[in-house]
């Protein structure tokens, strides 16, 4: 009896415990179900980090192709690779690349390419032969293109399609290497036909004997907060922890992971190609995000796990409903952007998806995810988080456009409940690598004195809240980018474009939110050249011209003169707040008309229509 009396008040302790951790703490059992799953991950890193030689991410790929070399690795279009044709085939291209005048092993060489199976390739053969990989934006056009190239400190470009931007390339002596059988540029080599003719053996692996843990990897371009792409050195060390990133949520060997977001972006890279690389999935390649074959790719292939960024989600509900909406094979949507209503709204729509949002940044040192699946957030705050990755959020002046201070000169700390700038502390767990040939832009993102003399911090230029139950939520970026169609966009870059048309004086760009699409459109008042009159035809193919189609603005106020400071910086608050309405603005305002190839101007008639959601920017 005593021993069935102790069994039973055991029992009845254990439930007691149990009801009482629901319900004073109700995210205890799966906040450890995560923190098991870091110490996992850290493990797991600390045990390849001690191998010798060193275990880089191409290993685990190389680990992959041995283990299963049969298996499926990429989907595109009608294309099919296993793991050991990929390790083959960028084998060729390794080979060919060392025999490439110009070019020597460990040398940078940067990529100029979509979506395609050669991007991964190359990749691969560039890790094998110990040389960091620049993913270009294949977007940008000549100043950016210039710019980004040059910071990369390359002197060997692939790209995957003749563009007429490069002859200014092979102009500065350049190698541009073309993935293609056909040629018609002079002066741009083909080399598809040489990668073809060489031998598929696997390299020595003293071709890359050179590389360490703190060796760039690659470098990934970021507006960042001001000026021209940034190229931000991600090293190898970095590259081998987010092998974990897919791994971490659930994802493994038996899943089919849909990549539609673009290879030159951290999302599609790292999350993407890097994630499944370690966890031996198989990927299907697209060369865009289409939302009308989303769900036929998906069905198509058994796709079990896709990547999202907040606009993906809004186009995805944005398209018209089908019977079929919700038989697929998807359970896991993981990535960032996602809006509160639009989160409810796909899974209403499309079945019981599993959301993953997370927060993460290039070049940053702090991230964090939304395990628990709270709608809205971008992650949970632990302490254990708060021990090896130290951050605070912090009071922000939006007219001084900077962190607000006390007198004492050190930061203000923003109470919980209150938004306050995103800073983490620069360590040797959590460094900041910063930007390639650009100390300047490095410095910037440092932050010094934050919470005592002397400390260094990284800005992440995000302003953020934390809630009483430690979800934190993403509320605007500050300084001069603003996010529209999933790409960050430069203000600053955006009015040097604006500047060289003929007729411009100034241009002071910034971002407007539209009701229904995510982040902010651009808009940018302007004031015209003496005796200039505003040619809105010419504006258009300008802007066509020189920008990618995210980074134009899409309205035009044209101003006597423009605001600025005492200390002489453009102001836009009262811009911002006033948006794009003709009816709180006296002066004329333009939309960009894509049909009409022009900008036309705004009437209230426009207005309303982009106000009541029936016409999309």
């Amino acid at each position: 009896l005593l021993f069935i009396y102790i069994i039973t008040v055991a029992f009845a302790s254990i439930l007691i415990v149990h009801f009482a951790v629901n319900a004073y703490f109700p995210y205890f059992w799966v906040d450890m179900k995560y923190f098991w799953e870091l110490l996992q991950i850290l493990v797991r890193f600390l045990s390849r980090r001690r191998r010798k030689p060193h275990f880089f991410a191409l290993d685990r790929f190389l680990e992959q192709a041995a283990a299963r070399p049969d298996k499926l690795f990429i989907v595109f279009e009608n294309e099919r690779y296993t793991y050991a044709q990929t390790d083959n085939r960028s084998n060729q291209l390794a080979r060919a690349l060392q025999v490439q005048p110009g070019y020597r092993a460990g040398d940078t060489v940067a990529l100029f390419m979509g979506n395609e199976p050669d991007f991964m390739f190359t990749w691969l053969a560039l890790a094998k032969l110990g040389s960091p990989a620049a993913l270009l934006n294949h977007n940008i056009r000549t100043k950016s293109l210039l710019h980004s190239f040059s910071c990369s400190g390359a002197t060997v470009l692939i790209v995957g399609a003749v563009e007429d931007v490069l002859p200014s390339l092979t102009q500065q002596s350049v190698t541009v290497l073309l993935m293609t059988n056909h040629c018609p540029t002079p002066g741009i080599l083909s080399f598809t036909e040489k990668v073809n003719a060489e031998s598929d053996c696997p390299l020595p692996r003293s071709l890359r004997s050179h590389v360490n843990f703190k060796s760039p990897a690659v470098f990934i371009y970021t507006s960042g907060t001001t000026g021209l792409p940034k190229a931000a050195v991600v090293n190898q060390n970095r590259l081998l922890t987010a092998l974990a990133v897919l791994s971490s949520n659930g994802v493994s060997s038996k899943d089919v992971i849909y990549l539609n977001l673009p290879l030159y972006h951290t999302a599609g890279f790292i999350i993407g190609f890097i994630g499944s690389i370690e966890t031996g999935s198989t990927i299907v390649l697209r060369r865009k995000f289409s939302a009308s074959q989303f769900w036929d790719d998906c069905r198509k292939h058994s796709v079990t796990v896709v990547q999202y960024i907040g606009e993906v989600m809004r186009y995805l509900c944005s398209t018209p409903q089908r019977e079929n909406d919700k038989e697929h094979k998807v359970r896991l949507a993981i990535g960032n952007g996602v809006r509160p209503e639009i989160w409810r709204e796909f899974i209403s729509r499309f079945g019981n998806i599993q959301i993953r949002e997370f927060y993460a940044s290039t070049e940053g040192n702090v991230g964090f995810v939304n395990y628990v699946g709270k709608i809205g957030a971008i992650g949970r705050v632990n302490f254990i988080q708060s021990i090896l990755f130290p951050f605070v959020l912090v009071k922000y002046d939006t007219e001084r456009d900077e962190p607000a201070r006390g007198a004492d000169g050190l930061c203000v700390q923003a109470p919980k409940g209150e938004t306050g700038l995103l800073v983490s502390k620069i360590t040797d767990i959590a460094p900041f690598e910063g930007y390639a040939q650009n100390a300047e832009q490095t410095e910037r993102k440092r932050l010094r004195d934050v919470l005592k003399k002397g400390d260094l911090y990284f800005n992440s230029g995000d302003l953020m809240r934390i809630d009483q139950e430690n979800f934190i939520y993403f509320q605007d970026r500050v300084g001069d980018t603003f996010r529209w169609k999933g790409e960050n966009v430069a203000t600053t870059e955006v009015s040097d474009i604006l500047t060289i048309c003929d007729s411009i004086q100034e241009a002071n760009v910034y971002g407007v939110q539209v009701p229904g699409h995510e982040g902010r459109t651009g808009m940018a008042a302007v004031t015209l050249k003496e005796d200039a009159r505003f040619d809105a035809r010419k504006l258009y193919s300008h802007v066509s011209e020189y920008l990618p189609s995210y980074a134009r603005p899409r309205f035009i106020r044209v101003q006597s003169a423009v605001e600025v400071t005492g200390t002489f910086k453009q102001m836009k608050v009262k811009l911002v707040e006033q948006g794009f309405d003709p009816g709180q603005i006296q002066e004329p305002v333009f939309i960009l008309e894509e049909r009409e190839k022009s900008y036309v101007a705004l009437s209230p008639a426009i207005y309303s229509s982009i106000i009541s959601g029936n016409v999309k920017l």
